[in-house]
């Protein structure tokens, strides 16, 4: 039986976590470490263990609960969720217009516009500030009952403080453009159709049978309106979106008020090319009338409100031709083919390329050589093809097959069965090498400054390494062999690679580029087991217990760690002083202990990034600006104001070669402090 003091703790660790989860995922300004973030939850976790009956359906820790299921409930909706009739074009925004003031009299208009995201509508149910149910839009009056999926969903709150008796809170799911491009990347590489756009990933995500997968979707939400409540009283849409942001909903900060259809329609044309920029997929704007009074006054037909209208942007495309149809490598063997094109511009860029996916996205929409086709930005970054236009066929257009020997190695190109990629069966092919070591190197993996695909290809042809150990046996003379690297080009390369040392393990596990392991995966993988051995000798049934790893990764992981030449690079990446532990966040007497820094300018042998992250790791918080707090700045190659506001404040500023010093990346040298 637990006492009044492990209910009282466990009451506020929940609130805590729910606190700084609101901090880190909606407000991106959190205030405690990431480490100090999980040892919070860690003993929450230990808490609700010991003492199951107390854990609830709002708890943190209930994010990813449950079993895969087989069919989703059918709700029906206590007040039905409308859908928008649409504007074109300024001159039925006047006549929306025209209509709402024919309809309010001589009332005074003030009208919202907000951003209409490109996503899945969402009603979330609460009662007595818990979340209890989230249903999809369904047909507008019967909704699907995905709670299970939503819970996954790190920006929509479990549970309200001061919240009223009963709320329905009305939004848009939707996926990031970077999330939409990585989920199709895996997608392509593992032999599965991709998502046409960011709308249909994210419904696809939200509607999977097993929360875990939805939980690795990386999906977000905007609340922007309420369906039924009780027990509160709200007037109009700018009070409600100032109180769901209140109430730690994710609120889209683009929301304006306007007193003239004239200002809401230079609105609209801003947002014409900006709506580019953004990290999310918009389709348009939403008008509404802000008064919930004027709102009821105006009414609604039989589907749509009178008192609000969506503004749709055409979608851009552009026709070209297909040139050629040419097949590039992956990191796991893929061949993954892509259409040259006739240059086009489109959304603001030339094309020239767009992606093709595999032969039976090809064979699905019917593409040829010589084919006339249209073309769109998929997450608005990724030229795609949207159809053939077959009635300007001549007779010329060739199919296209794909290869059925290696272009790098002339090795037997496969097709798995039940997979839609064809794959080099041979593991030593030098394509696969290549684009494991881009891999390896790249950003979000160990994050080897200066080492892009055309030095890889430079060190692969002077034969300098064929895995990543091989990497850290380099010599700055080793590099300097190769035409247009001289000796100081070949030292920052050497030293940043040695800064990649002490990424720590879960940058290590996803660079190591095992198949379908992606960041978030290495990142649980990491925090469960906190050292390489540990997973290595882990079950896969054990692999299966950490929360948000499902059965085909586990598989894989298991197998990739039960393959000899995987455990012998394993063993020499540990003999050149690769970390294979985790890192944690802070190292009480580390070099940046209780240090303020802030870098500035270009640091050309680590990366500012990198840099951050080992400040962090050693006990130091990384600042943006120079502030009245600040106790050190670290000056690059080019630094500017920041550096002058530093000089002025009397701060303490250092080089880049004492930073790496000090951050303990290389040995002692030339360094200067002023």
């Amino acid at each position: 039986m637990a006492s009044e003091t492990v209910v009282r703790k466990i009451e506020k660790l929940r609130k805590e976590i729910h606190y700084h989860s609101y901090l880190y995922y909606v407000k991106d300004q959190p205030e405690i470490t990431d480490y100090e973030f999980d040892k919070l939850y860690r003993e929450l976790v230990d808490l609700e263990k010991e003492y199951p009956e107390l854990i609830t359906s709002d708890s943190p820790t209930q994010r990813v609960g449950g079993k895969a299921t087989d069919d989703f409930d059918k709700v029906k909706f206590k007040k039905p969720m409308l859908s928008l009739s649409n504007a074109f074009n300024a001159e039925e925004l006047h006549d929306f217009h025209r209509r709402v003031t024919g309809g309010l009299g001589d009332a005074k208009v003030e009208y919202i516009t907000e951003l209409k995201i490109d996503g899945l509508s969402m009603n979330l149910v609460y009662e007595n500030g818990r979340f209890v149910q989230g249903l999809t839009r369904g047909d507008g009056k019967v909704g699907e009952d995905v709670t299970a999926n939503v819970k996954t969903i790190k920006t929509i709150p479990l549970f309200i403080e001061n919240a009223p008796k009963y709320m329905e809170v009305r939004g848009e799911v939707y996926m990031p453009r970077q999330s939409f491009i990585r989920l199709n990347k895996a997608r392509d590489e593992s032999g599965d159709m991709p998502f046409a756009n960011c709308r249909n990933a994210a419904a696809g995500s939200l509607r999977q049978l097993d929360p875990q997968v939805t939980a690795g979707r990386n999906l977000d939400f905007f609340a922007y309106g309420l369906g039924s409540i009780e027990g509160m009283e709200i007037t109009s849409q700018a009070q409600l979106l100032a109180q769901l942001e209140r109430f730690h909903f994710h609120v889209n900060p683009h929301y304006k008020k306007w007193n003239s259809i004239e200002e809401v329609i230079q609105e609209v044309n801003q947002w014409q090319d900006s709506r580019r920029t953004l990290e999310y997929d918009t389709d348009g704007l939403v008008i509404k009338v802000s008064d919930f009074a004027q709102q009821e006054r105006l009414g609604a037909t039989g589907k749509d409100p009178k008192w609000a209208i969506a503004y749709k942007y055409p979608p851009e495309e552009a026709v070209t031709k297909v040139e050629r149809i040419v097949v590039t490598m992956g990191r796991t063997g893929v061949l993954t083919p892509s259409a040259d094109l006739v240059p086009v511009r489109l959304a603001g860029t030339v094309v020239k390329r767009a992606t093709l996916h595999n032969m039976d996205f090809i064979r699905e929409k019917d593409i040829r050589i010589g084919d006339t086709v249209r073309i769109y930005k998929a997450g608005e970054i990724i030229p795609e093809v949207a159809a053939v236009e077959k009635d300007k066929r001549n007779g010329s257009e060739t199919p296209f097959e794909m290869p059925t020997q290696c272009p790098i190695c002339n090795s037997t190109v496969a097709r798995i069965e039940g997979e839609a990629a064809y794959r080099c069966v041979n593991p030593t092919c030098g394509g696969v090498v290549r684009e494991k070591l881009i891999h390896y190197a790249s950003r979000n993996a160990m994050n080897i400054e200066g080492m892009g695909p055309s030095v890889i290809d430079s060190l692969l042809a002077y034969e300098l390494v064929k895995d990543p150990a091989d990497l850290y046996t380099l010599k700055g003379e080793d590099i300097a062999q190769i035409e247009r690297m001289g000796e100081k080009s070949s030292n920052n390369l050497v030293a940043s690679i040695a800064s990649s040392k002490t990424r720590g393990l879960a940058k290590l596990l996803f660079g190591l580029g095992i198949r379908y392991l992606g960041e978030k995966g290495a990142e649980l993988l990491a925090a469960t087991y906190q050292n390489i051995e540990s997973i290595m000798q882990a079950e896969q049934d054990s692999l299966l217990q950490v929360e948000g790893i499902g059965q085909v990764i586990a598989e894989s992981v298991h197998q990739y760690f039960h393959d000899e030449k995987n455990i012998d690079l394993i063993n020499r990446l540990q003999r050149a002083g690769v970390v294979t532990e985790e890192v944690k966040e802070i190292q009480l007497g580390g070099a940046f202990n209780g240090e303020m820094v802030v870098l500035t300018g270009k640091l050309s042998s680590i990366g500012r990034k990198a840099a951050g992250e080992r400040i962090k790791q050693l006990g130091g918080q990384v600042q943006s600006a120079v502030t009245n707090s600040t106790t050190l700045v670290v000056a690059g190659q080019d630094a500017g104001s920041k550096l002058t506001k530093a000089r002025e404040k009397g701060i303490m500023i250092i080089d880049e070669s004492t930073f790496m010093v000090r951050a303990g990346l290389i040995d002692a040298r030339n360094t200067s402090v002023e």
